[in-house]
């Protein structure tokens, strides 16, 4: 038997492959150990803390109305760091130097103590506020022909278009020699073209005019059609359903009202107890967006629609440095420059002076939804009418909608009265009087 020398090749490869495999495995295994945080924190865990108790007041890399908590540990002693967070105010008290010298560099704003958490929850928030940024990556835009990964398969919509065309000359080129040979045909059988027939006709405009009938008819429908038409446009004078001005802050009812889930009457609070429902003022605002000072959108990112019209995390973020400007916010120093400026807010709904609406009385009394005349506010990008605000709208509503009487003394004799008058056990505001000239008219 012919002898072979490399027969045991087999077993040496799997050896040496073994032996590179456990090198490997060491290797990613100590690059691993390296990039986990050497403290005893979980950065994950001091994340889902961070947020839930320190971000109303503190950023990582930006003073707010706390100082950045970027690498805060190695500014000051871990065991100073468990007393400041779990009970701040008794360390000003007792006269601690860093403790009164942050709290007199940040305007005396008072920390609110966290006693209920552990050492191990701040060592975990600590280690959150000591790991690097992380950096996103700009999504690569991918053609629509390239998704899926790949080169794209099958044939082009440009060369099925560019066949359909060609198929589509040659019909007109058959029809077009067809059409001759069947006028060579008909001539040298001494047929007359029907198109010889119809020039010795008499033409249609001219038998519509000697028909005295048939003009009239047509006069008639013409008159009425434009008077229709007229009216309708006249009625639309001043009726302003779908007007969206361009403010010169940009407010996202649809962000506020919507993803945030912020009560209307929160900012527009006069609407309870007012005629009208009010302009907030700028410090509303600032009540929140002290701490708020950049937007940072929806944890799956900005939809394709936001990105269409501009809508970015930049955009917004800008929006907000004008109210800064505006109200006169220094936000380095967190405090207020006294140098404001006023808004010129461009008004949307607008009634005519000789009309008559009391929003206290449609909201606390009859307590109506504000979207019902103001529409799904929570889904709108840039705020616009969308009801037509006639006096037929307001009618039909007054004769569509129960008066609720429950717990209101004032209406139950009122109530007993009409009611039987009536004979329904629920009146509607019409059947109150809601139609009477002088409730909306003065």
């Amino acid at each position: 038997m012919k002898k072979v020398p490399y027969r045991n090749l087999i077993s040496k490869v799997l050896g040496v492959s073994l032996v590179v495999v456990l090198l490997l495995s060491n290797s990613l295994l100590a690059q691993e150990s390296a990039a986990t945080p050497s403290g005893e924190g979980d950065a994950a865990k001091g994340k889902q803390l961070f947020n839930q108790n320190c971000a109303a007041c503190h950023a990582l890399n930006k003073k707010m109305t706390g100082p950045a908590l970027a690498g805060v540990s190695e500014k000051y002693d871990k065991e100073w760091l468990y007393q400041w967070v779990k009970n701040s105010p008794a360390m000003i008290k007792a006269g601690d130097a860093d403790a009164l010298k942050i709290y007199n560099e940040y305007n005396q704003a008072a920390m609110t103590p966290f006693p209920l958490l552990s050492n191990q929850d701040i060592d975990d928030i600590l280690a959150y506020t000591d790991a690097p940024p992380v950096v996103a990556v700009a999504p690569v835009a991918v053609a629509d022909g390239a998704q899926g990964g790949g080169g794209s398969s099958g044939i082009s919509n440009e060369i099925i278009l560019g066949a359909l065309a060609l198929v589509f000359a040659l019909l007109v080129m058959m029809l077009v020699l067809v059409n001759k040979t069947l006028r060579r045909i008909a001539e040298a059988n001494g047929v007359v073209l029907e198109k010889e027939l119809a020039e010795k006709r008499l033409p249609i405009w001219k038998a519509f005019a000697q028909n005295q009938f048939l003009v009239l008819v047509f006069s008639i429908f013409l008159l009425l059609s434009a008077a229709y038409f007229a009216y309708g446009w006249l009625m639309q004078v001043g009726v302003d359903q779908g007007y969206a001005p361009i403010q010169p802050i940009h407010y996202s009812h649809k962000i506020h009202a919507g993803d945030n889930a912020i009560e209307c009457k929160y900012c527009h609070s006069s609407a309870r107890v007012s005629k009208t429902s009010g302009i907030p003022s700028l410090n509303v605002c600032m009540n929140c967006h002290k701490s708020i000072y950049e937007y940072k959108g929806n944890p799956e990112g900005p939809s394709q629609e936001d990105l269409a019209n501009g809508y970015t995390n930049e955009f917004y973020t800008g929006e907000i440095k004008k109210l800064y400007k505006a109200v006169g916010w220094d936000e380095e120093n967190q405090k207020y420059t006294g140098e404001s400026k006023p808004v010129e807010w461009v008004r949307i709904h607008n009634l005519p002076d000789f009309a008559y609406f009391n929003h206290s009385q449609h909201v606390s009394v009859a307590g109506i939804e504000c979207q019902t005349c103001h529409g799904p506010v929570q889904e709108m990008e840039i705020m616009s009418q969308y009801a037509p605000l006639t006096m037929g709208w307001c009618i039909n509503c007054h004769r569509e909608t129960n008066v609720k009487v429950e717990g209101n003394e004032y209406y139950e004799k009122i109530h007993a009265e009409l009611s039987q008058k009536y004979g329904v056990d629920k009146l509607t505001a019409a059947q109150m009087g809601g139609l009477e000239c002088g409730k909306c008219h003065y």
